[in-house]
């Protein structure tokens, strides 16, 4: 009877272990988190764990917003797998009010076997060093089973922690393949150019990732968070171990991805690549299967991202409808509503003809002019940011020489009235040549803040404001330039309101800025 009471408790101790209820300890910081930060995002995990992660935003918040981005790499001997290509990006959970914009949640770091048990094993492991190694040597389908526990234990233990879009709860997944490349390359923390930049946006490789060779990982894989972050406050996102993606493996052809799914992709290389080949366009496929059995590698592991469903409600949908009629209509910013444009001429047409086969030509060639539209209103609102960030960097240097200009004056004046200086010409030459040095770049600043206005007209380039500051906000480096955006606009405001051109007080109000 002793035997069979003893037995049932510990089968009960075995169970809440699993579930991860009191009776395990909670993990010290150090095996989840060695390196927190406050912005990072702790949610809970069995066997009282957790898991850290960062937020990776997009500057867009309309249900069918998402911003253009570059990814790959050109040149080389694999076009066929890494050619660079436009992309979008959207994040799932909308920010609030303040900060505007969408975001998604990646893990700060790799999957750690510990975590991987607490989520795998039937008895709660026991935190150590050696368990902050990334897991590796588990498939592609482990990995997912893995998630599929994670989201299930947190809708049975941790509903009210779990991030909401539209009231509905978020879940983990693997990444896919943009998601990942977006935040390896820093995301919105990095100036366009170095997003692009295919040696990735770090000073020194050897302080931020593990690759082979005996000054860094030396053939052995490390425990994660031991290096410094990338820009987004994300760890070894390129080496230790390769990272699976949600998606199959697809070649390129171009402009578009081949119509052949194969095996799923691996991202970022691990403790075995070259430095030379480590770079965030890397992308390698892999079978799901070797043999008889999964395939599995002791250099691949895994990294979880936070994400919502994307029609989460009715009142979602109903928006989405709305903005899926919008897509592509030629309508100029601020005309009539009810003038009708092509796309809706056509659209009018089409149902007007009982003609079957001239209908569907009618509707195919609508489709065609709205993909059209769309297309070139997304060129142009990337242009009316390229314009306004030109803009507000002008208005820091009308700044800077409006008020060297204003220092020599001031100057000249106080020392040469009276002719004391025997330095007066020389100083006088330099004034002057600030005077016209400043006079160019005034009317250069000018004439592209008219030309930009005529083109694009008020509304546009208000809505390209909002998100241009929203991803001034995002990087810190350049959050300085915000009051310079806002007072560029307001200077071609102002130009669009009463048609002047007023050089002279748009440089006045750009030197006010403190």
């Amino acid at each position: 009877m002793n035997s069979k009471k003893t037995l049932s408790r510990l089968i009960i101790m075995g169970c809440a272990l699993s579930s991860g209820n009191a009776f395990a300890e909670p993990w010290p910081e150090k095996n989840y988190n060695p390196k927190p930060d406050a912005e990072d995002v702790i949610l809970p995990m069995p066997c009282e764990g957790s898991m850290a992660f960062r937020r990776v935003q997009v500057p867009v918040s309309g249900p069918l917003e998402d911003l253009p981005i570059q990814v790959g790499q050109d040149g080389g001997d694999w076009g066929f797998v890494e050619h660079t290509h436009p992309a979008f990006i959207a994040g799932s959970f909308t920010q609030s009010a303040k900060e505007q914009g969408r975001y998604y949640l990646m893990a700060k770091y790799e999957l750690t076997q510990l975590q991987y048990q607490a989520l795998t094993a039937d008895t709660c492991p026991t935190p150590s060093k050696k368990l902050s190694l990334p897991v590796s040597a588990i498939s592609w389908f482990d990995g997912v089973a893995a998630t599929d526990k994670y989201n299930l234990w947190l809708r049975q233990h941790a509903a009210d922690q779990i991030p909401k879009e539209d009231g509905k709860a978020g879940f983990v997944r693997l990444p896919t393949e943009i998601e990942w490349e977006f935040a390896a390359r820093g995301g919105l923390k990095v100036n366009s150019a170095e997003f692009r930049d295919i040696r990735y946006p770090m000073n020194d490789l050897k302080e931020h990732e593990w690759f082979a060779g005996a000054q860094s990982a030396n053939g052995r894989l490390q425990l994660v968070g031991l290096l410094a972050p990338n820009p987004l406050g994300l760890h070894d996102m390129l080496g230790n171990v390769d990272e699976m993606m949600f998606e199959p493996f697809y070649l390129n052809k171009l402009d578009r991805q081949h119509g052949q799914a194969g095996g799923y992709v691996v991202r970022g290389g691990n403790y075995l690549t070259e430095q030379a080949t480590l770079r965030s366009a890397a992308r390698k496929e892999v079978s799901y299967y070797d043999d008889d059995r999964h395939f599995t590698s002791k250099s691949t592991g895994l990294r979880l991202v936070l994400v919502s469903p994307t029609m989460t409600s009715t009142q979602r949908v109903k928006s989405i409808e709305s903005s899926w009629r919008q897509l592509g209509e030629n309508k100029p910013a601020g005309e009539a509503s009810d003038k009708k444009d092509a796309v809706s001429e056509l659209s009018t047409l089409a149902s007007g003809v009982d003609d079957e086969a001239l209908k569907q030509k009618l509707k195919n060639l609508e489709g065609q002019l709205r993909a059209s539209n769309q297309k070139q209103q997304e060129e142009r609102a990337q242009s009316i940011r390229a314009s306004l960030n030109l803009g507000a960097f002008l208005c820091t240097k009308l700044q800077d020489d409006g008020k060297f200009l204003d220092f020599l004056s001031s100057n000249y004046e106080l020392l040469c009235s009276d002719k004391a200086d025997q330095n007066c010409a020389a100083r006088k030459t330099k004034l002057d040549e600030q005077k016209e040095r400043l006079s160019q770049l005034t009317g250069y600043y000018a004439s592209g803040l008219v030309e930009s206005a005529s083109i694009y007209g008020e509304s546009p380039i208000k809505e390209q404001v909002s998100v241009f500051n929203q991803m001034l906000t995002i990087n810190k480096k350049l959050n300085g330039l915000r009051p310079f955006l806002a007072t560029h606009w307001a200077n071609q405001q102002r130009y669009l309101q009463n048609g002047k051109i007023d050089a002279a007080m748009w440089l006045e109000n750009c030197k006010k800025l403190q």
